[in-house]
């Protein structure tokens, strides 16, 4: 029902109250006055069976109940008068018993009205008629001969029934005939044969039609189809044999299905398929039966109307058939009339919005009555679809019917207008009770009841009003939803239905319960037979609540038998096949359930497999729970372990407000737990995600939870790294580290920068400064110190008392010069200085230390020309007040200014001190050269210090010779005068190395030596040459190689004389007619092998070798004693007393003619005499 009303007379403001105010629909309390309205009727086409009642439906209700009256074809139907009709006491049902008459006789339009003394109702024309299934006319069917590959058609022509029968074709035993890409049935029953095939010889073609409505088939005549083959048909290129032609049109209704059809002929059987010229096909509403030869397209609307092109192919063609779609729309509701309730002098509308094709009728009825026959009434305006109704008083309810039509049907609306002037009253009982799981919307109802409509206002514990805006949305019809529930949502919610005439209040309570969760989910279990298995299923829920727990196998109830079911786990023994499935444990409560699932595999026992070690599964399941403002309760579901215990969960958190997109380390929890308590921080929009982690490593994040924000606050910290510099005099810069988003605890961070000049005892001056992270406090005294502070606000608050940071302001460069500076020379190198420091306030800075200023002037032996004139820098850090001048020059005159110096720069000049430093030895003399040597003479020139440090008082020279082994000779020594600097040696040795010493000195001592080495002129006699290689080094290597290899040799020989040798050769053949000689063969090309034994009665004699000729005798006169030339055979060794043993080869001519020689790795003997 549709309260739309303002009072504002006149038909423009009425129409502006209908396009700016929203309808709310309300029921009337039936213990109110109020017109009929119709609740139950029976369907526009009513089709009835005439085995049955006739039962036609109206139902009203309305406060006086309303009483009913008939029409029948346009009249007054008198239902008391008929005994066939009865109407049920209460409603205007009617039940006619057509048993013993004739249905036909009750066939017509029916139409109810329901009236009371605040209007009348009407229901829609109701058509009624019977049920028809007429018998097959009578026909014969003349046989069918068609040749094999032609195309057939069968006609089935069924009679017209109420409603249309269903059509098939079956044979003689009640077979469906097959139907296929070849054969197929058409959408008006007949069948159709693409090409036929031997196998359609039959004369059993029947085609049925059953009636729905009577349960009843008809057949039709069999047919006979006889396949010929004496002139086959061959094959040909498609052709439509439905719908015949190129084009055809079809209209639907919008709403309706749109069927499409296209049966083609054709050898090969054709394949069909389908488009839509310009679009495409609604592939959501669309489908195809038939094998494709059928499109069908349900829920017709005006876009679905255009052309659709039907192709049909085989390997000789195509063709194609457009049937052209017009899609036309019975009326059908835009905005259907509502029921309004109206307080007297109030205004409202009726609103009618239809639509179809072409554009409905409107008509307007008042009670049943077309207005224009009805009454005048000066406060009812109609505008073809609008009823304004002005300044309605008492009296005026009536119900309202609009009639929108078309050549394709009809609707009709009622809608009552109600005037009643009621204080409010809230429908929803008192005192309820909602109980809802976190994370879920809650919607808190206040049905009410009012005339005016109530104003509907929700307050929380008695005390905060609920106003719309995020978590609360107020629906028109007064009911309170919150978005997603919280604990901190529980509480108690008042209701207020407020209009003209009173206000009533009614109270509901909301429990916000925790959710149902399985934490330990069943897990898949491979199981040797014989053994059991457990799956376990732990399971948190609110404790409010109670829980149920129920295990099903494969969907269903567990088997009897070998189940135990305890708390937490199923407990399945002595496991056989039929045990294998999936285990599903559901936790229900009244508000929520869970459930996990598991298989159970049953396998043989078999050794166990590898154990796979892998990563843990994220966690799941992420729920919050326990909120406040500083913390919140996280549960998480752990994943797969994969072998691997979890030994820890990383918990992480992303703040959407400040950094999105960023996930921050948070903190961690136990690998035992699924749950954590997490501190949170002020305005901060959370997310959070957990992640496992076993030996492995960390697993893949869980899914983010729930978001959570957390109200803004004042600042829990003020901005860190606080402090104040200089940068220009007099200036103070004071710096910090800001606090970031996340730290600021709300909006419009701000820093309120205090300061002061220290120890003077005077009040903070202060600044607020935005989100900065300086501030500059100008104009003040130069290098003063200051505190100061930095204290973090917003619009919640200030934060804790800062803490006092020191500094200075920024400085300038010092005023004064150090007074009172004197000069302590040490020795010739070494002076000191002292000096009075500068009074602290004087620096204007921090005070960084002292810079010695000093130059050589000039030295005491010097011009001032000649002086080096660079400038020396030594700077002394601190408060000093003496320093150290090292490195001077001796016998010279300094130079030396002091400055203080601060973190500005320099301070002005103390004024010009001049020192100077007392003699020190010379440096050493510039060079020294030694020229004309001779057989006994040289020369030697020199020349003067660069630095005399002094007056010179002369040069001191020392020499001595070198031999050929390096060792020195005597030294001699030679002083000169200052202004000598040559000197001709003489009685020197020829060819005699000398090394020359020289050095300067003055009072103070000599200076440092400079050296030279030079060679006497060499002699020509035989004897000096002869003394000069017998000295050279390379001449006394050579005689030691020479000498050494001679001994090598010596020792050779003495082994070969003494340890052995070689046997004659012919005296031992003579002698023995040793029978293991063999002599060589002439055209071997080889000698034979003569062997030779050691014998304990022999001496050691020398043995010598010999070589047989091609004609077997030996030849003595070429054989040595070398044990090279026996030396080749792989027996050989020595025994314990040194002496060789072993078999000794006879050794071959070197003539190209003779065999290769043995290819045996020759004996450490062997090496040993081919190096001698």
């Amino acid at each position: 029902m549709d309260r739309n009303r303002k009072r504002v007379p006149g038909f423009a403001a009425v129409l502006l109250i209908l396009l700016s105010h929203m309808t709310s629909a309300l029921e009337v309390p039936l213990d109110l006055p109020q017109p009929p309205t119709i609740t139950l009727q029976s369907p526009k086409d009513y089709i009835f069976d005439p085995r049955e009642n006739i039962v036609i439906h109206c139902e009203a209700k309305g406060k006086p109940h309303p009483s009913f009256l008939w029409t029948r074809n346009g009249t007054h139907f008198e239902v008391e008068k008929d005994s066939k009709v009865l109407m049920k006491p209460g409603s205007g049902t009617l039940v006619i018993d057509i048993s013993g008459e004739k249905a036909e006789a009750y066939e017509g339009t029916y139409q109810c009205t329901a009236h009371n003394e605040h209007g009348t109702a009407v229901s829609n024309s109701i058509v009624i008629r019977q049920s028809r299934s007429p018998l097959w006319s009578k026909e014969r069917n003349e046989a069918i001969a068609v040749q094999i590959g032609g195309s057939l058609v069968l006609k089935c022509r069924p009679p017209a029934g109420l409603p249309p029968p269903v059509i098939f074709w079956m044979d003689n035993n009640f077979q469906r005939l097959p139907l296929d890409q070849r054969v197929s049935q058409a959408l008006n029953g007949d069948l159709y044969f693409s090409n036929v095939l031997p196998e359609d010889t039959r004369s059993d073609y029947i085609c049925y039609a059953r009636f729905p409505h009577t349960q009843t088939i008809q057949q039709k005549q069999p047919i006979s189809v006889t396949v010929l083959d004496n002139s086959p048909d061959g094959e040909r290129r498609p052709r439509f044999m439905m719908p015949q032609g190129t084009t055809s049109t079809k209209m639907v209704l919008r709403g309706e299905t749109l069927e499409l059809e296209c049966i083609a002929d054709g050898l090969p059987t054709p394949e069909i398929s389908w488009q839509k010229d310009g679009g495409e096909l609604p592939s959501s509403r669309m489908s195809f039966y038939n094998y494709k030869k059928t499109l069908k397209v349900s829920d017709v609307n005006e876009a679905d109307g255009g052309d659709y092109r039907c192709t049909a192919t085989n390997n000789l063609g195509t063709v194609h058939h457009i049937i052209q779609v017009t899609v036309k729309a019975a009326p059908f509701w835009v905005s259907a009339p509502r029921n309004l309730i109206l307080a007297p002098n109030e205004t409202g509308i009726l609103t009618c919005r239809v639509d179809g094709k072409p554009k409905p009728l409107i008509t307007w009825l008042v009670n049943g009555v077309s207005l224009q026959n009805a009454p005048e009434d000066h406060t009812r305006k109609v505008d073809d679809d609008t009823v304004i109704l002005s300044n309605v008083q008492s009296g005026s309810s009536a119900v309202y019917q609009c009639n929108a039509s078309n050549e394709f049907g009809y609707l009709m609306a009622n809608a009552f207008v109600n005037v009643l002037a009621e204080p409010p009253r809230v429908l929803t009982p008192p005192n309820r009770v909602y109980q809802v799981i976190t994370n879920r919307p809650a919607l808190l109802h206040c049905a009410s009841f009012g005339s005016p409509i109530p104003a509907i206002t929700w307050f929380k514990d008695s005390q905060t009003s609920v106003k719309n805006g995020d978590p609360y949305v107020i629906h028109d019809n007064g009911t309170l939803e919150i978005n997603v529930a919280q604990p901190i949502n529980s509480g108690k919610y008042t209701c207020i239905a407020t209009n003209n005439f009173g206000i009533k209040e009614n109270h509901v309570y909301l429990e916000v319960k925790e959710p149902t969760r399985i934490l330990k989910q069943p897990e898949y279990k491979v199981v040797q037979r014989g053994m059991s298995a457990v799956f376990e299923c732990r399971v948190k829920h609110d404790p409010s609540l109670i829980p149920t727990m129920t295990w099903l196998k494969d969907n269903r109830e567990l088997p009897d038998g070998r189940f135990e079911v305890n708390m937490e786990s199923l407990t399945i023994k002595d496991v056989t096949e039929e045990d294998e499935g999936t285990y599903t444990c559901i936790m229900n409560t009244t508000l929520d359930q869970d459930s996990a699932s598991a298989m159970l595999t049953v396998v043989e026992a078999t050794p166990p497999p590898a154990i796979v070690y892998e990563k843990p599964d994220p966690p799941t399941d992420l729920e919050l729970t326990d909120q406040t403002e500083r913390s919140v309760h996280l549960t998480w579901i752990p994943g797969d372990e994969h072998n691997s215990p979890t030994e820890k969960f990383l918990i992480q958190y992303e703040d959407l407000l400040h950094q999105p997109g960023v996930w921050i380390n948070l903190t961690e929890a136990s690998g035992t737990s699924t749950t954590a308590q997490l501190n949170l921080s002020p305005y901060v929009y959370y997310s959070f995600r957990v992640l496992a982690m076993n030996h492995v490593g960390y697993s893949q994040p869980s899914q983010p939870s729930s978001q959570y924000r957390t109200n803004p606050a004042a600042p829990d910290e003020n901005p860190s790294d606080v402090q104040c510099l200089g940068t220009m005099p007099g200036d103070l810069a004071i710096s910090w580290t800001p606090l970031t988003g996340f730290q600021a605890n709300g909006p419009s961070l701000e820093y309120k920068v205090l300061w002061r000049q220290k120890d003077t005892g005077e009040d903070w001056s202060w600044q607020n400064v935005g989100n900065a992270s300086q501030f500059v406090v100008s104009g003040g005294p130069v290098y003063v110190p200051y505190e100061v502070m930095v204290q973090a606000l917003n619009d919640y608050g200030s934060g804790p008392e800062p803490e006092v940071v020191s500094g200075h302001s920024g400085g300038d460069l010092p005023l004064s010069a150090p007074d009172s500076v004197h000069v302590m020379v040490h020795n010739s190198t070494l002076a000191e200085v002292h000096w009075e420091p500068v009074s602290f306030p004087s620096v204007r800075g921090k005070l960084e230390g002292y810079k010695v200023y000093y130059r050589r002037e000039s030295g005491l032996h010097e011009t001032e020309e000649d002086a080096e004139q660079r400038e020396l820098v030594l700077t002394f850090s601190g408060n000093r007040s003496e320093g150290r001048l090292p490195g001077l020059q001796p016998y010279s005159t300094y130079n030396l200014t002091i400055r203080v110096l601060n973190n500005k720069g320099e301070g002005p000049p103390s004024p010009s001190k001049t020192f100077t430093t007392p003699e020190g030895v010379p440096g050493p003399p510039s060079f020294l050269n030694a020229i004309n040597p001779s057989l006994d003479t040289l020369t030697l020139q020199w020349g003067p210090p660069t630095n005399n440090n002094g007056r010179l008082a002369g040069y001191t020279l020392k020499y001595q010779p070198v031999n050929n082994t390096n060792e020195l000779g005597p030294v001699k020594v030679m002083t000169f005068l200052a202004n000598e600097t040559t000197i001709t040696l003489g009685n020197l040795n020829s060819s005699m190395l000398y090394k020359f010493y020289l050095s300067a000195k003055t009072i103070k001592g000599s200076g440092p030596i400079i050296t030279e080495e030079a060679f006497t002129v060499m002699d020509t006699t035989v004897a000096n040459r002869q003394v000069d290689i017998a000295t050279q080094g390379w001449f006394i290597g050579l005689m030691c190689a020479i000498a050494l290899l001679i001994l090598v040799l010596l020792i050779v020989c003495f082994i070969k004389r003494n340890k052995g040798g070689k046997y004659p050769v012919k005296e031992k053949e003579d002698a023995h007619q040793d029978p293991e000689i063999q002599p060589m063969k002439e055209d071997d090309g080889t000698f034979g092998e003569y062997r030779s034994m050691e014998s304990d009665t022999e001496d050691h004699k020398p043995l010598k070798g010999s070589r047989t000729p091609s004609n077997g005798t030996v030849r003595r006169d070429e054989s040595d004693d070398s044990l090279v030339d026996y030396g080749e055979g792989g027996d050989g060794q020595f025994n314990e007393d040194g002496s060789f043993i072993g078999q000794y080869s006879g050794k071959k001519e070197k003539d190209t003619h003779e065999g290769n020689e043995s290819s045996e790795a020759p004996s450490p003997v062997n090496a040993m005499n081919s190096f001698v």
